[in-house]
């Protein structure tokens, strides 16, 4: 197992968010920590007959002086060449950058800056409306951006282009894990020395009647709170029924700390760890017992070298679907044996919904923060936890003034992938 060497720590010096709480990380953590939902109804297309009607939608900033105007961070001409994953892509990336204050200009550094974005989906309202024209209309009349506008790797395509990165790069399209294995393969292209600087996350906007009809078929998402859409994501609670579909990116910028000191960037905190692996187990549902995740967290807490006993924190990819949080908690009891409410379990989710391959980089993103201000983030909406899940502190509904030294964050996908990843505090 590669290892970073603790003497010169990888660090993440940026980071970016666009997200159903609004654009930019101080606004996302200022509203996170208060408590707020960034679920609603969903407005995009008529859902009439698609069970579920509300969603984490990335607010607008007509109607959110905090929320997402792409001509804030886009070029009017290039905007129709983009899905709106690529769109939510570029602007976390440009808040992390500017955090970052990485913007190479020498072709030695741009060649040393990785790019890999994941994206779960990549641009299915594009293709959903790609169909439609070509039914309605016939196929002469589909614009000639439309495959660039979907394919999954172009939100890092379109990043490599506008900041000249000429490094590797790279698109997880690891269903909801897939963000996360995105910072975890940065993470190893700077250890095995193939790039100085890695930007990424994840990026994902497919709010659209593919998904949600979809997802609805399969009686993943929530449907008992269309009329209270606040409510409705419920992870580790009683009364949860299904995941609340989301939208958004994040980005991080990484580099090894030797690298940060010497241009004079301030890291923000430590990416110690990763782990990844399959659960070999199911198509869409991990293993009740957790086995496949628990490999993962083991491996990150290995590579990271600490132990067990050293997370105080772990931002919990449960998703408010009673299979999928249960065998997550059975395998975080399983790692952390001994633990009870002295560990903080808390679900990010609950506030922002599901962001599919966003989701990894955006909770890494919360974790760091977590880190970085002594403040864990709540569960909201926890009225009636789960007896399995209560042994931990689900930081209930309030966030809580508590400082870790390392915090944990878990996600996971179809197909059974496993990502985790271990942060640590400057």
């Amino acid at each position: 197992m590669l290892k970073p060497d603790p003497s010169d720590p990888i660090v993440v010096t940026g980071m970016g968010v666009v997200s159903p709480l609004g654009v930019g990380v101080p606004v996302m953590w200022g509203r996170l920590i208060a408590g707020r939902s960034g679920v609603v109804q969903n407005d995009r297309f008529d859902t009439e007959g698609f069970g579920a009607s509300i969603a984490g939608l990335v607010p607008s900033k007509a109607n959110d002086p905090e929320g997402f105007d792409p001509v804030d961070f886009i070029d009017g001409k290039d905007i129709k060449k983009m899905d709106l994953f690529i769109q939510y892509g570029i602007a976390a990336a440009a808040e992390a950058l500017n955090q970052a204050n990485w913007h190479p200009t020498e072709l030695a550094d741009q060649q040393a800056t990785a790019t890999i974005i994941g994206s779960g989906v990549g641009g299915s309202p594009v293709m959903g409306r790609a169909v439609e024209i070509i039914q309605t209309k016939g196929a002469r009349r589909l614009s000639p951006f439309t495959i660039p506008s979907f394919l999954a790797n172009l939100a890092a395509g379109w990043l490599s282009i506008l900041h000249s990165f000429r490094g590797p790069i790279g698109t997880p399209v690891t269903a909801c894990a897939a963000s996360a294995q995105a910072i975890g393969d940065g993470m190893r292209l700077i250890m095995t020395g193939e790039a100085e600087v890695a930007v990424v996350g994840g990026a994902e906007g497919s709010v659209d009647p593919i998904s949600v009809g979809g997802f609805a078929a399969s009686r993943a998402l929530a449907t008992s709170f269309n009329d209270r859409p606040q409510q409705a994501s419920r992870p580790f609670d009683k009364g949860h029924d299904g995941f609340v579909l989301a939208e958004g990116a994040a980005v991080l910028v990484i580099e090894k700390l030797s690298h940060a000191k010497a241009r004079g960037a301030t890291p923000l905190a430590i990416l110690a760890g990763y782990g990844t692996s399959a659960d070999a187990y199911h198509l869409t549902s991990g293993s009740p017992d957790g086995a496949g995740a628990q490999v993962a967290m083991r491996n990150a807490l290995t590579m990271a070298g600490i132990d067990q006993s050293q997370i105080g924190y772990v931002n919990a990819h449960a998703t408010s679907t009673a299979v999928g949080d249960a065998a997550e908690i059975a395998g975080l009891s399983a790692i952390f044996t001994g633990r009870g409410k002295d560990l903080a379990v808390s679900s990010t989710k609950s506030a922002t919904g599901h962001m599919l391959g966003a989701a990894g980089a955006f909770e890494a993103v919360v974790s760091v923060q977590a880190l970085r201000e002594g403040m864990l983030p709540p569960t909201i909406n926890l009225d009636d936890p789960e007896e399995e899940a209560d042994k931990f502190d689900l930081v209930p509904n309030v966030a809580k003034a508590k400082s870790v030294d390392y915090a944990l964050s878990n996600s996971f996908g179809f197909g059974g992938v496993n990502a985790a990843l271990v942060f640590g505090r400057i």
